[in-house]
């Protein structure tokens, strides 16, 4: 009997272990908030404990994901780019999340998401992952740089020709003909596809097809996007030539190299409490139509992971996303909230009204398309990759480059149709 009460007492003390991959390679700020949010959570949820899982940037969290599933040791949660969704599910290693939808409320929960955030969760009728960190690309001016060029401070580019006419006001050369200060910047490594979508969607080409299966790479729509891309460079000298490095591009943009640029929103809460002049954030400019394409992370839960790990996992999803919580993560991130109910909390009201552009990437999601994704996406992706560099560095035209990258894709896809 004495036995029987330990064993008792030690299953009512147990908790069900949650292990959560977050794709971040160092220390700082968003950890601190991680941590917190796992606190907070276990506390509020005394059967659970969600223990965060630092793995690096979002390649390595998913080479590490996999290679722990392969293992039969996978996390039973984590943060992955949304555009993994097919790869994680082709692999068997992530649960569909319709599985643990039993309720009203659950169901409710499932609908509130903005649909433009979904586009990239969702195939074959299920919902494999929920937006968590998401984002679109956005496009950043210093208004102190437009004043001195005899622009209007507030009034961004609208479209592809006047962020010609304006970067052309906003370029600057020394004595000896070198550029001291950039019209626009658009970085090209990292996620060269991602900024580039901006560019093709404008342009009204979508570049991949719902079931993640064919691309349209060599589309004449996608090649004329890239013409112009490479144009700002080569034909209006605008823009810095070959490679453009994702990580310094903010940074260039916050030491007055240059006067416009495009990046995520997710840099907003950086750029806001870094830079030292005034800054106006807006909407990409448009060709034949506006847009973006989506981007960030999903909420995932793997498949080996045990059933009580799972609604652990799913509860801390839940949780996550409630209105209050994505506010406040919008706030002191800078990604989009990934619900219309977070924009109406007193705390995002307040805080759009104090500043806002805040607002402009859910603004945007109107506009917006679906991130690429295809089975066997990272390769797929690296084929376009590789061509948009060989042609904004004039290895290769835009015409051939995005035609060898057609080549490649279908390669690759063939045995997905």
């Amino acid at each position: 009997m004495l036995a029987a009460g330990v064993c008792l007492s030690a299953s009512a003390f147990s908790k069900t272990e949650v292990s959560f991959y977050f794709p971040i390679a160092v220390g700082g700020p968003i950890t601190k908030i991680i941590d917190q949010y796992a606190t907070d959570f276990n506390q509020a949820h005394p059967d659970y404990k969600v223990t965060p899982v630092y793995s690096g940037t979002y390649q390595e969290t998913i080479v590490k994901a996999l290679t722990a599933h392969k293992a039969g040791k996978p996390p039973t949660a984590a943060i992955l780019l949304s555009t993994d969704t097919f790869t994680l599910a082709d692999e068997a290693a992530i649960t569909p999340i319709d599985k643990f939808v039993k309720t009203e409320d659950d169901r409710a929960w499932l609908k509130s998401f903005f649909p433009a955030f979904m586009l990239n969760g969702q195939f074959d009728n299920k919902t494999w992952g929920i937006p968590f960190q998401r984002s679109t690309v956005v496009l950043y001016w210093n208004k102190e740089m437009f004043k001195e060029a005899g622009l209007d401070p507030n009034t961004p580019p609208k479209n592809w020709a006047e962020t010609v006419s304006m970067g052309q006001k906003l370029t600057k050369k020394d004595a000896s003909g070198n550029v001291t200060q950039w019209g626009i910047q658009v970085p090209s490594s990292g996620f060269p596809y991602w900024l580039f979508q901006g560019f093709s969607t404008q342009n009204d080409a979508i570049l991949a097809n719902a079931a993640g299966n064919q691309v349209k790479y060599d589309d004449p729509k996608v090649i004329e996007a890239l013409q112009y891309w490479v144009d700002l460079s080569k034909k209006y000298g605008i823009h810095p030539s070959g490679v453009v490095q994702w990580g310094t591009t903010p940074r260039d943009f916050m030491e007055k190299k240059v006067a416009m640029i495009w990046t995520t929103t997710g840099n907003l809460t950086n750029i806001r409490s870094n830079a030292k002049f005034d800054f106006g954030v807006a909407m990409l400019p448009e060709g034949k139509r506006r847009g973006s394409p989506t981007g960030g992370g999903n909420f995932f839960i793997f498949s080996k992971a045990s059933a009580a790990e799972q609604e652990g996992a799913y509860q801390f999803a839940k949780w996550l996303t409630q209105p209050e919580r994505a506010a406040q993560w919008s706030i002191d991130t800078g990604y989009v909230a990934v619900s219309p109910a977070a924009y109406e909390t007193p705390t995002l009201k307040k805080y759009a009204a104090e500043f806002p552009p805040a607002l402009v990437a859910r603004d945007q999601l109107p506009f917006a398309v679906a991130e690429l994704s295809t089975h066997d996406n990272q390769r797929v992706t690296k084929a376009l990759n590789d061509g948009l560099q060989a042609a904004l560095t004039g290895a290769k035209s835009p015409a051939q480059a995005l035609k060898d990258a057609q080549v490649e894709a279908d390669r690759l896809l063939r045995k997905y149709k």
